[in-house]
């Protein structure tokens, strides 16, 4: 049976913004965008849902995550000054201090967020996959499970590789429509050429999407420009050999294989112009995490050089541990204001628009992940994943343009509704998939686990 839900406005993204506007839903599919009585004349039977004072707009999509890190909130604030033990803390609690189930608690509790506010797709990089898969179809949320892969030396690159290459194979016994796995060769602080060379050539054979952070820190830059800084002093503590390559991350990665493979990179903040165009010609992506980026000190990526070039980018949050919360319309203000803060010293930069950060966190987020078409739009045959925000708040009032009032007066806390291929999996105040008391009450467990190491 056809659904027709109506709003306000209806922001299509792949067209302009409707007034007193509907979409049409039948099963997973939009059937309909347009004026609600031209879609009540297509579908007279249709039951109608109104949302006044609302606006519907695609679901929001995230394209950077680590859910399974959710129970770290705030646990790291007095690591931030040092990026190499902010990691080895991270590393610690997951593998020595967290159980299996805590971290599917975690990243159930972080698909929860997500779909509060208004998130229907996500690209999660994890160190347990299955456990991450688990998650995302429990609460109802679209997604790549990006499998991590470990492994700085080379002595062992072929053994850590075979690792990933079974976690995959268990990953795609259980791929669905909805939720399907991708690989992510952590950092090139983490891998080793020899490894990325394996992972480069299994991804383009498989048919694997590919994520990896790149060119997110000064420590980074200074171990593949000049092999000093704290990361080559912690691979020396480990006795393990590191070659250098003399150039930054993104020709490291060109050299390695790894931009054959068109990835999604992470961050990319130091990156020049000759990395800008070594990205547009591989067709690589970019996760922009702007909040991440600056909690942590890295400093702020060119996204208005990296649109202007054409590149795919989408928003991520990154993991909360680096942020503290899971929302894409507040990164989509940060990215905006960030940018524009910088303008004084980059005059060359043109002014990034709410219009440009909207389509990133739609549009763009869907290029990123291979879904473009499928979602991040409003359109006739496109998957119903949509997003419905409440603009009955102060803050939201007057609106004369709802792009700008989604993205400089509102958040995911004004969002009433979150559907995901034609599925409602958040509504009122409420999750529809999973019991959140028992998840929450589990989180506080977690917490006062992590507590005894702070």
């Amino acid at each position: 049976m056809t659904t027709i839900y109506s709003a306000s406005w209806i922001l299509p993204v792949s067209a302009p913004p409707i007034e007193n506007g509907a979409v049409a839903i039948d099963g997973e599919r939009i059937v309909g965008v347009g004026v609600l009585g031209g879609l009540l004349s297509r579908f007279p039977q249709a039951r109608v849902e109104e949302f006044a004072q609302a606006i519907i707009l695609p679901g929001l999509i995230n394209t950077h995550t680590h859910f399974e890190l959710t129970a770290m909130r705030g646990y790291l604030e007095n690591e931030e000054a040092d990026f190499y033990s902010w990691l080895r803390k991270v590393t610690t609690a997951r593998l020595e201090i967290m159980t299996p189930d805590d971290i599917y608690v975690s990243a159930a509790w972080g698909a929860c967020e997500a779909a509060r506010a208004g998130i229907t797709c996500v690209g999660d990089a994890s160190d347990s996959g299955g456990l991450a898969f688990r998650a995302l179809q429990a609460v109802g949320l679209r997604g790549i499970v990006f499998q991590e892969s470990f492994g700085p030396d080379p002595r062992l690159a072929q053994e850590n590789f075979e690792k990933l290459k079974n976690k995959i194979t268990e990953l795609r016994d259980v791929e669905s429509a909805m939720v399907r796995a991708g690989v992510s060769p952590h950092a090139p602080y983490t891998v080793c050429a020899a490894q990325l060379e394996l992972i480069a050539d299994y991804a383009l054979a498989a048919n694997l999407p590919v994520m990896m952070h790149a060119a997110e820190s000064r420590a980074e830059d200074l171990l593949l420009r000049e092999g000093r800084g704290l990361f080559a002093e912690g691979l020396a503590r480990r006795s393990i050999e590191w070659h250098l390559p003399g150039k930054s991350t993104t020709q490291f990665l060109q050299q390695t294989g790894i931009l054959s493979t068109k990835p999604l990179l992470a961050h990319c903040i130091r990156v020049d112009e000759r990395d800008i165009e070594t990205l547009a010609e591989t067709e690589s992506k970019v996760a922009h995490c702007p909040k991440s980026n600056a909690k942590l000190m890295h400093g702020r990526a060119p996204f208005a050089k990296l649109l202007d070039k054409g590149i795919a980018v989408g928003l991520g949050s990154d993991s909360v541990a680096s942020n503290n919360t899971c929302d894409i319309l507040e990164e989509a203000r940060f990215a905006v204001l960030l940018s524009r803060t910088a303008m004084a010293d980059m005059d060359k930069d043109r002014i990034v628009s709410a219009q440009d950060v909207f389509s990133a966190a739609t549009q763009g987020g869907a290029v990123c992940l291979g879904l473009g078409g499928e979602v991040g739009e409003l359109s006739e045959g496109s998957q119903a994943d949509l997003t419905i925000l409440s603009m009955r708040g102060v803050h939201q009032v007057p609106n004369y343009d709802p792009v700008v009032t989604a993205i400089f007066a509102s958040s995911g806390r004004d969002v009433v509704l979150t559907m995901v291929a034609g599925k409602e999996v958040y509504r009122d105040g409420r999750m529809i998939n999973v019991d959140e008391e028992r998840l929450r009450a589990r989180m506080g467990e977690i917490a006062k686990k992590l507590s005894f190491v702070l």
